[in-house]
């Protein structure tokens, strides 16, 4: 509690505290001395009076003056100590308001004193009327700030203000159009740079310095390091498509765009490495005829490792699916028709697998065929013999139907050529093979043919000899057959020789009997 200094009646200056609130504010009654003169009591009084105008002067407005009598002196105690209880009121309440509104930022406080009047108000409301207007322009600037947080750029100092309040407004009205600039200008960038892709956008804010204008190269900064590292990850990316595997990222790059480039450069290794077996297993399997050959490659994982493995198994079951159909084919071209293909298969190997043993089920139902009509035909004598078997088509139906069509030819020929065979055993000649024939049995046919002509020439040249010679008489009559040679010569020559010697023999026996 504050504690007022007053002077105490009968001495000079000694003062004693007294709690301010425990008594009477004002000034304090005491009897003065009656010992003390007139004019002692005025000097005294005028004293008291000046001394505490001099600590009023200094600001000290604790000091109270004692009320010892009625009389001008103590109304003039009375009127300072009203004057300075009013005036520590006030000075107190601006000290407050000031600390409250100034220190500790509420705004909406205001200096409150009752009772006080003329310029005592007007300082009263003259700090108030200075709260207003900088908590005016405080909260003016908190709304354009709470604006700008929000990313709302469209708002702007409105209050009117002067001095250096509308420099500040003016600053702040300054700051907001650069922010609009800058992120106009950024937004763009970044826009056309991260959406559309249009890369190699620079931003423009023409007079900003310091860190709008490093946030702004920051940005042009970004917009170029994405554009050399986009291009060269695209490069690289391109290369790849068109199956370049010596193409990498050379770009300068920190942080996760090197990660991405390091990534990337690994990629490019992994799949040269993992291109250069599977061309390596696909020349060997696929030209050389290697089968079964497997790629290597040491620490993948993932889809490059599963990648790896089905190719080697593609080798592998290429190698035991090409193996197993190689030895079914070989067992049919050795004629060994008991063999199947075995192994797993699936998808259009599984087709081949089914295709082929159901030819070697074909190929063994036509050969049991062709075997029992060739062994019928020609072993047992079973002209005419036809092989069936029932849905084929294509190659194993010609097959089968040149075998029949063999069969059913041997029949017919073979049964003319018995035909002209009975017929000259039966000294008919006038029989002949007329059966169409090729080849070989054409050849036949011409010779039974012109057998029977040569027999039918030497038959009559024969007849006509031994007709002129036994019947007619005609000793020595000749046969002649032009071309003939062997066997048929030779008889024919019998015969003229015969006729010859009938002829010597008849005339000799004559002459001797004439």
């Amino acid at each position: 509690m504050v504690k007022d200094k007053i002077r105490k009646p009968g001495r000079k200056a000694l003062f004693e505290d007294v709690e301010v609130g425990g008594m009477d504010a004002g000034s304090e009654r005491i009897e003065v001395d009656n010992g003390e003169t007139e004019e002692e009591y005025r000097e005294r009084q005028l004293r008291h009076l000046l001394e505490a105008i001099d600590a009023f002067k200094k600001g000290d407005l604790t000091l109270r003056l004692p009320k010892e009598k009625y009389d001008i002196y103590g109304e003039l105690a009375d009127s300072y100590n009203e004057m300075a209880e009013m005036v520590g009121g006030v000075t107190t309440e601006m000290s407050r308001v000031a600390k409250v509104a100034g220190t500790e930022g509420k705004l909406t406080e205001r200096a409150s004193v009752p009772g006080v009047a003329g310029s005592w108000k007007d300082a009263v409301d003259a700090l108030n009327g200075l709260i207003d207007a900088i908590a005016k322009s405080t909260l003016e600037i908190e709304r354009i700030l709470g604006h700008i947080s929000r990313g709302n750029l469209t708002e702007k100092f409105a209050i009117p203000v002067a001095g250096d309040l509308k420099v500040m407004a003016d600053t702040v009205n300054k700051t907001v159009n650069c922010l609009n600039l800058i992120g106009g200008e950024v937004t763009r960038v970044t826009r056309e740079v991260g959406v559309e892709g249009t890369l190699g956008i620079q931003g423009e804010v023409p007079g900003v310095a310091g860190a709008w204008k490093e946030l702004t190269d920051n940005v042009n900064m970004l917009a170029a390091n994405m554009t050399n590292q986009v291009r060269d990850v695209a490069r690289v990316a391109t290369a790849l498509a068109d199956g370049d595997f010596t193409q990498k990222i050379t770009v300068d790059a920190k942080g996760e765009s090197q990660q991405l480039k390091e990534t990337l450069n690994n990629m490019v290794d992994r799949v040269n490495l993992i291109g250069g077996e599977v061309t390596r297993v696909a020349r060997e399997v696929g030209v050389e005829g290697k089968l079964g050959t497997q790629g290597e490659v040491p620490g993948f994982a993932g889809a490059w490792k599963e990648l790896t493995d089905n190719l080697n198994m593609l080798s592998a079951n290429l190698r035991d699916q090409v193996g197993d159909i190689a030895k079914v084919a070989t067992a049919l071209a050795d004629g060994d028709f008991t063999q199947k293909i075995t192994v797993d298969a699936k998808g259009d190997i599984q087709q081949l697998k089914e295709t082929i043993n159901s030819m070697v089920d074909r190929v063994n139902l036509i050969g049991g065929e062709v075997s029992r009509v060739t062994r019928e035909v020609g072993v047992e004598g079973k002209l005419g013999t036809q092989g069936e078997v029932p849905g084929i088509s294509g190659t194993w139906k010609e097959l089968t139907d040149n075998v029949n069509m063999l069969s059913a030819n041997l029949r017919d020929q073979v049964g003319d050529i018995a035909k002209v065979a009975n017929a000259l055993a039966d000294g008919d000649l006038t029989q002949k093979i007329t059966v169409e024939a090729k080849g070989d049995i054409q050849q036949l046919k011409e010779t039974i043919n012109n057998m029977v002509d040569k027999v039918n020439l030497i038959g009559s040249e024969v007849s006509r000899v031994t007709r002129e010679v036994g019947v007619e008489g005609k000793l020595g009559a000749q046969g002649e057959v032009p071309g003939i040679a062997g066997t048929w010569k030779e008889l024919t020559d019998n015969v003229n020789m015969l006729s010859t010697n009938l002829k010597n023999q008849v005339g000799d026996i004559a002459k001797v009997a004439t």
